[in-house]
């Protein structure tokens, strides 16, 4: 039996960071995904021809995802033959999360329209076009999966990420005191006991 991890990398991140994960999975090959799209409808293009590319000539083939890389590959992999998949702090509902940055930025939906764009003091630039294909395009996931969520998550709050998770069927851990960005001595450790218990439970 051969098995592959793919390993997808949230905003800021890389494919090295996959190296963590070949501990926990002696006995696949473990590979992290070097991916270049910055919008949903990129990551529709470069997702599933990457994923066919490497996935070849294993028998099963299995997900580690985290934040924004989770909601691509929800929006790109849905009809993929993945066995089950690991979500580390993953972007559930962008609709949501694009409405609080237009709040917190005082930007109204009228004036998204008309301006197309709009960059934000916190780094983030805002998109109609963006908001739009989150609002047209809803999740469809069926894959067996486990979400790992900080009780601290600056980005999806503890009830959007129980729906989410009640509505896939997706067993929830929730590390009290927990970031979004999963980073600390104190953060992985938990991650890596998490990975450790969802494996037994397979």
């Amino acid at each position: 039996m051969k098995s592959l991890v793919i390993y997808i990398h949230g905003k800021g991140g890389n494919a090295n960071e996959a190296n963590h994960y070949k501990l926990l999975f002696p006995n696949c090959d473990v590979i992290g995904f070097d991916y270049k799209s910055e919008t949903p409808w990129d990551a529709k293009k470069e997702f599933p021809s990457y994923f066919d590319s490497v996935s070849a000539g294993y028998d099963e083939v299995c997900l580690i995802a985290n934040s924004i890389g989770a909601f691509f590959s929800m929006n790109a992999l849905a009809e993929k033959r993945i066995k089950n998949a690991y979500f580390i702090s993953p972007m559930v509902n962008l609709e949501k999360l694009i409405g609080n940055m237009m709040m917190w930025a005082g930007v109204s939906e009228a004036e998204l329209r008309e301006k197309k764009t709009i960059a934000t003091s916190f780094g983030e630039t805002l998109s109609w076009e963006y908001l739009c294909y989150v609002r047209e395009n809803p999740i469809q996931w069926n894959i067996p999966t486990q979400i790992l969520y900080g009780s601290k998550d600056n980005l999806t709050s503890i009830e959007t990420m129980g729906a989410f998770a009640k509505k896939i069927g997706a067993p929830l851990t929730v590390m009290d005191g927990g970031e979004h960005w999963f980073h600390t001595d104190e953060q992985m450790e938990f991650l890596d006991r998490w990975i450790k218990q969802c494996q037994n439970r397979l």
